[in-house]
């Protein structure tokens, strides 16, 4: 109950309060709670987490720290893959004579439509997305060098044939190292007189000498030319390498027989372009002449070997 003091009267009187007042007074006093807790709510929410946020929080932060421990375990992986990879191309694959894995082929992507727009909705979405996207880059690198094992794996169970086809020895018996005419280098043509490329390497013995296979493989020409290299037998020995035996007096074989290294294959003569009786020995690698000396590995020790390098090292005038 409330009394206000009449000044006139000095007495004091009860005031009647109506349900107006009441009222008002109620709405003034929710108004002011509302108002005070809409404050003290977003005064908590603005520098307090609630305990749902806090969970997610820390959910977040436990997946933040699993793509970072993956993001390391990828990068270990790809260090390793990498250091699988150059011992294919450098090592496994030379020792095989199988050419490299293009880095084109190792490192293509994804091409097409975006393989990744589903996760372009995630509230994370860069951070899986990178991941997916190495994950997926490993997995098809994986794979690629996989396949390549694979077949390193078949080369080297058919290396036994493969060492037996790649040519090794000399094609003409030389005992004495003093028959090198001429090398794998430029030289004055014997007819034309004119610097020119000498592609193989001329063997000076008599005529009739026995020639030899010089690596296992299939005939593949047998040509009588008057010019060029006159009579001559090119030989396939498979694993991309091929022989040529010029300026033949006669054959023993024929196209499309098969040859064993050390096979007499046709005897040294005198045709075609030629000053005297010799054998012009070429090596063909992937369709380019090579130096012959780097194979003469089989039948030659050290001594012998550096003997016949300096003999066809001479510059002189060859016989073809």
């Amino acid at each position: 109950m409330k009394f206000q003091f009449d000044k006139r009267t000095l007495t004091y009187r009860k005031v009647e309060v109506g349900v107006k007042q009441v009222l008002f007074r109620i709405f003034g006093y929710l108004a002011a709670a509302s108002v005070f807790a809409v404050v003290v709510v977003v005064l908590f929410t603005t520098f307090f987490d609630s305990p749902k946020e806090k969970q997610l929080k820390r959910e977040i932060a436990a997946i933040e720290l699993q793509y970072s421990v993956l993001g390391k375990r990828m990068a270990r992986v790809d260090q390793v893959l990498g250091e699988l990879q150059e011992k294919d191309d450098d090592i496994y694959r030379v020792i095989f004579e199988a050419e490299p894995i293009p880095s084109s082929v190792r490192a293509a992507g994804f091409g097409g439509v975006n393989r990744y727009r589903e996760l372009e909705q995630l509230e994370n979405s860069e951070i899986v997305i990178t991941t997916t996207k190495r994950l997926d880059e490993l997995t098809k690198q994986l794979v690629v060098q996989s396949r390549s094992f694979d077949e390193v794996i078949a080369l080297a169970k058919n290396k036994e044939a493969m060492l037996a086809s790649i040519p090794a020895i000399q094609p003409v018996s030389n005992e004495k190292l003093t028959r090198v005419a001429s090398g794998f280098n430029y030289r004055i043509h014997p007819i034309y007189k004119v610097r020119h490329f000498h592609t193989g390497i001329d063997f000076s013995s008599p005529r009739g000498t026995e020639i030899y296979a010089t690596g296992d493989g299939v005939v593949e020409e047998v040509t009588m030319k008057k010019s060029g290299y006159g009579y001559h037998v090119v030989l396939d020995h498979g694993y991309d390498y091929k022989t040529l035996y010029a300026h033949m007096s006669r054959f023993k074989v024929r196209v499309g027989e098969k040859v064993k290294r050390g096979d007499v294959i046709g005897y040294v003569g005198s045709t075609g372009t030629s000053t005297a009786p010799h054998l012009h020995y070429e090596v063909i690698k992937n369709g380019e002449k090579i130096n012959p000396m780097n194979f003469f590995f089989n039948d030659l020790t050290p001594e012998e070997y550096e003997k016949v390098l300096e003999l066809s090292s001479q510059s002189n005038q060859s016989f073809d």
